[in-house]
């Protein structure tokens, strides 16, 4: 098969991905070393046009726009002349996109489009508490038109995007993310793991929980005073441009300034040192389609204090295999924190559920899934 996923997110020198642009690095290689040929293709983050290509790998990002009201135009023109010239080339077998990146293609015959719901506009308006916009509902619903059929990152995005989206009676499945275990390899112990430490990697947003535990970590520093925190991640602004980071600063108590510190990101590639260092990794998000971040860790076997929102209890049972807490109440974030660090005798036991969870759930083998699906597609 060959196939072209539509991103503008794969992994590149210098830049940090998030999780859709680390999951495509991961199944994109799945996808070559099974024998099929893959092409990615998306707009740069500059205005110079890239071309790469390593075996059965082919990464396109050509030359961003920069005329503000019209970009979505002129990147659907050149997504669609890319493909008509990559299909003449080497005929395509599957288009994948995420929720918006159909709207405006023109399909190529005997090729079938696939949306991957990693978390649309839709999906997110109600954890966000914000309405629908007009303009990227109208692209959704428009690219929703188009698919030939869907794949959900989790029962969770499946069932939500639901709500708001007909999938039209197409073909759906649920495929779990594909997490790289050798890279995020299990490990028996971690001798460098400081005493009731957490760590959170991730956007430093108020989305993903990092103000709600900050204001956590004072309560529960009375009860375990050699509490640390290491927060590592990329900055985000508010809509007037003030630094979120900077008001992250402003909440930690004087108290607490050496127990509660800011890092830079780090590159991927050194995610599993932050989270081996740590006594428990956490991540209070207030909602995720289904994340990377934790199942990573778990796959480690570590503990990992996840979000209860959305595919949370998906991904961990709470007490069995990790914690969960409610994001959204910090004195929820302190109770989970504080049951984690009282059953600090078990953590070993903990881990090695996670790493089985993981192991039978998130595993690379998921490429075949995948493969499956697109097999009945192109059959079908």
């Amino acid at each position: 098969m060959h196939i072209c996923f539509l991103s503008h997110e794969y992994p590149k020198a210098g830049l940090n991905p998030g999780g859709v642009g680390v999951f495509l690095y991961t199944f994109c290689h799945s996808l070559t070393e099974a024998g099929h040929r893959v092409t990615v293709l998306g707009a740069n983050d500059s205005n110079r046009t890239e071309d790469e290509s390593l075996g059965d790998l082919r990464v396109i990002r050509f030359a961003k726009p920069s005329l503000p009201g019209v970009n979505w135009w002129l990147i659907a023109r050149k997504l669609n002349a890319y493909l008509k010239d990559i299909n003449a080339s080497h005929p395509l077998d599957i288009v994948e996109s995420s929720e918006l990146g159909l709207a405006f293609l023109q399909k190529l015959p005997n090729v079938k489009y696939v949306i991957r719901l990693h978390g649309g506009h839709h999906f997110f308006s109600e954890s966000e508490n914000r309405g629908i916009n007009r303009w990227k509902g109208f692209q959704e619903k428009r690219s929703f038109n188009k698919a030939d059929a869907f794949i959900a990152v989790s029962d969770y995005v499946r069932e939500h995007t639901a709500k708001y989206l007909s999938y039209q009676g197409k073909p759906l499945a649920t495929i779990r993310y594909m997490i790289d275990q050798n890279r995020f390899a299990y490990q028996e112990s971690y001798p460098e793991v400081k005493d009731f430490s957490l760590v959170f990697a991730g956007t430093i947003c108020e989305k993903k929980g990092v103000g709600n535990l900050v204001d956590a970590i004072a309560k529960v520093s009375l009860k375990f005073p050699q509490v640390t925190l290491d927060i590592y991640g990329k900055e985000w602004f508010f809509p007037n441009g003030d630094s979120y980071t900077d008001y992250i600063h402003s909440k930690i108590p004087s108290n607490l300034k050496n127990q509660i510190r800011i890092h830079a990101p780090v590159a991927h590639d050194e995610i599993p040192k932050v989270y081996g260092k740590a006594a428990i990794c956490i991540f209070p998000s207030f909602m995720e389609t289904q994340g990377l971040v934790a199942p990573e860790a778990m796959a480690m076997g570590k503990v990992v204090i996840f979000t209860d929102k959305g595919p949370g209890p998906e991904t961990i049972t709470h007490g069995f295999d990790g914690f969960l807490c409610n994001p959204l109440d910090v004195s929820s974030i302190e109770n989970s924190i504080i049951t984690a660090f009282e059953a600090k005798d078990q953590f070993h036991e903990i881990g090695i559920r996670a790493y089985e969870k993981v192991n039978s759930v998130f595993n690379v083998s998921n490429v075949l899934t995948n493969i499956t699906f697109y097999k009945s597609l192109i059959n079908g």
